[in-house]
C-alpha cells in the first residue's frame, strides 16, 4: 500500500468521483484509476461502486476511510518531525473552527503563530457546527480543532479558551445606551443563524428560563450577513466581543446583557504525536 494510492483514495472519496479527484489532484485519470484498480486488488475487493456519474463507497472502502486519513496524518507528522530536526522548517497546519471562534481567538493565535514559523502553511477550515469540527479532527481531516463550550469531545485531548462575553449588537438609531436586560431580549426582532448553529445558541442561551422564546426576524445561513442586516435596520443580533467591535466601528450600537452572558471555547485534538506545527500552536494557547 503507497501513500499515492491512499491520497488517491481519498481524493476520490472526497470529491464525488474518479474525474473530479483527477481535475483537482491535476493528474490523468487513468492514472488515477489504475492506482485505485491496484489498491483494490492488494486489498482483496473492491473499494468503490463504479456508477454513471460518480462513485460510491463499498463497506470495505467506508472501513479504509478513517484508517486511510490517519495513516496520512502520521506520514505528514513523521516528516515534519524530521524536517524539524535537521532544521528545514516549513511544513503544514490544518485546523478546522466553529465561525464564531474564526475571528476571536484564532485569528490572533494564528498571527503569533505565523509570527514564529513563517515557514509553516495554515488551512483553516470552518465547519458550521461544533459536531462536524470534532468530527474532522476525529477522522483526521484536521489536527486541531475549535468548537464553543458544550460540544462533546469525548476521546480528544483539549484545552479550555478564555472566555469571552456576549453583546446586544443594534441598529444604529438605537436609543439604547446601557445595558440590556436579558428580560428584554425576548420583545427585539433579531436576526441569527439557523437551528443548532453557535451563533443560534447564543439567542437561546439568552433567553433560557425566560418563560418566551426569541422572535427572530431574519433567519441566515450567511453569517457575514449579520451585521449589514443589523446595519439595514433589519432586526438585532447577539455576537461575541470580537465581532460586537466590528460592528460598533460600523456604525451600530453595541450593549452589554444583563446578567452577563459569557461563551467559552476549547481547544481539540487527537491524543498521540501531533506535528512539530500542531505542537507549537496548542502551545500558544495560554
Amino acid at each position: 500500500m503507497e501513500r499515492r494510492q491512499l491520497e488517491y483514495f481519498l481524493a476520490v472519496v472526497d470529491h464525488g468521483g474518479f474525474t473530479n479527484a483527477a481535475r483537482r489532484l491535476h493528474v490523468a485519470q487513468p492514472s488515477l484509476s489504475q492506482a485505485v484498480r491496484t489498491l483494490e486488488k492488494q486489498l482483496g475487493g473492491l473499494l468503490f461502486h463504479r456508477l454513471p456519474h460518480g462513485a460510491e463507497l463499498t463497506a470495505a472502502g467506508t472501513a479504509l476511510v478513517a484508517p486511510a486519513r490517519q495513516i496520512l496524518r502520521d506520514l505528514r507528522t513523521a516528516d515534519a518531525a524530521v524536517r524539524e530536526v535537521l532544521g528545514l522548517g516549513g511544513g503544514s497546519l490544518d485546523i478546522a473552527s466553529q465561525t464564531t471562534l474564526a475571528v476571536d481567538p484564532l485569528a490572533a493565535l494564528l498571527g503569533r503563530f505565523r509570527a514564529a514559523h513563517p515557514k509553516v502553511r495554515v488551512r483553516v477550515r470552518a465547519p458550521e457546527t461544533g459536531s462536524d469540527v470534532v468530527n474532522r479532527v476525529r477522522d483526521g481531516q484536521s489536527e486541531v480543532g475549535l468548537v464553543e463550550s458544550g460540544s462533546d469531545t469525548a476521546g480528544l485531548a483539549g484545552v479550555d479558551l478564555a472566555e469571552q462575553e456576549v453583546f446586544a449588537v443594534l441598529p444604529a438609531d438605537s436609543p439604547r445606551t446601557g445595558p440590556l436586560p436579558r428580560a428584554e431580549l425576548a420583545g427585539l426582532d433579531l436576526v441569527t443563524t439557523p437551528w443548532g448553529t453557535a451563533t443560534r445558541r447564543l439567542v437561546e442561551d439568552a433567553l433560557r428560563g425566560g418563560g418566551s422564546g426569541p422572535r427572530i426576524v431574519v433567519e441566515t445561513e450567511h453569517r457575514a450577513m449579520m451585521v449589514p442586516l443589523v446595519l439595514a435596520g433589519a432586526g438585532a443580533a447577539l455576537l461575541p466581543r470580537a465581532m460586537a467591535e466590528d460592528a460598533r466601528r460600523q456604525g451600530a450600537v453595541i450593549v452589554p446583557l444583563l446578567p452577563r452572558l459569557v461563551r467559552r471555547g476549547r481547544l481539540v485534538w487527537r491524543a498521540g504525536p501531533l506535528s512539530p506545527a500542531a505542537a507549537e500552536f496548542i502551545a500558544l494557547v495560554p
